[in-house]
C-alpha cells in the first residue's frame, strides 16, 4: 500500500509539473484575445508551443544565471498585480467578506452540486507550490518564508480580491477578470509582463 500511494503521489507531481507550464503560458498568451478579439487559437496555441520549446531549451544551461534575470522581473510582477488589486478593491469593499469561512457553505448552499464542482478551480491557486520544495535546496527556508509573507502572498491575495470586486460590479468581466481588471493603458504591458512571469514560473 505504501509503494502504491508513493507512486500515485509521484505521478500526480509529475503530471502537475507537465501540465502547469502549458496551462500557465497559454493562459497568459490568451490575453491577446481579450485586447484583440480577432486573434484566435490559431495564433495563441502556436505561440505558446514556441515559448515552451524555447523555455526547455534554455533551461539546460542552468538556473543560476537565469535566476539573476528572473528575480527583478518577478518583483515587478508582484508589485503590479498588488497595485491592480488595491486599485480595484474600493469598487466593491464587500469583497472582504471572502475572508469569512462561512461564505463557502453559503456558496454551496446557494448553488448546490454545480457550486461544489466549481470549487475545483480553486486547485489552480496551489499548483506550482511543489516548486517551493525545490527552492529549499537553493535558498533555504528563511528567504522563502520572507519573500512569501512580505511579497508574494499579499500581492496574490489583493489581486484576487480586486478581480472579485470587478466581478461584483461587472459580471460580464468573467470572460477574463485578470486582464479586464487592468487599466486600459496598461493592458498590453501587462500581457508582456504576465507572459514573462508565467515563463519564469514554468521554469521554476
Amino acid at each position: 500500500a505504501v509503494v502504491f500511494f508513493s507512486l500515485l503521489a509521484a505521478s500526480f507531481t509529475l503530471g502537475d509539473g507537465a501540465l502547469t507550464p502549458a496551462v500557465s503560458v497559454l493562459s497568459a498568451i490568451e490575453g491577446i484575445g481579450v485586447f484583440a478579439p480577432n486573434v484566435g487559437t490559431s495564433v495563441t496555441i502556436p505561440v505558446t508551443i514556441v515559448i515552451l520549446v524555447l523555455l526547455f531549451i534554455v533551461q539546460r544551461f542552468g538556473t543560476s544565471k537565469i535566476g539573476i534575470t528572473f528575480g527583478p522581473i518577478m518583483v515587478v510582477w508582484f508589485i503590479s498585480i498588488f497595485a491592480i488589486g488595491v486599485w480595484r478593491v474600493p469598487l466593491a469593499p464587500k469583497i472582504f467578506y471572502a475572508f469569512n469561512p462561512a461564505e463557502l457553505f453559503w456558496f454551496i448552499g446557494r448553488n448546490g452540486w454545480p457550486g461544489f464542482v466549481s470549487l475545483g478551480a480553486v486547485f489552480l491557486s496551489v499548483t506550482g507550490l511543489e516548486a517551493l520544495y525545490a527552492d529549499l535546496g537553493h535558498f533555504g527556508a528563511l528567504p522563502i518564508r520572507l519573500s512569501w509573507l512580505a511579497i508574494v502572498y499579499p500581492a496574490v491575495v489583493f489581486n484576487y480580491l480586486g478581480q472579485g470586486a470587478l466581478l461584483l460590479t461587472d459580471p460580464t468581466a468573467i470572460s477574463n477578470p485578470f486582464y479586464l481588471s487592468t487599466p486600459q493603458w496598461a493592458q498590453w504591458p501587462m500581457l508582456v509582463l504576465a507572459t514573462l512571469a508565467t515563463i519564469i514560473a514554468s521554469q521554476a
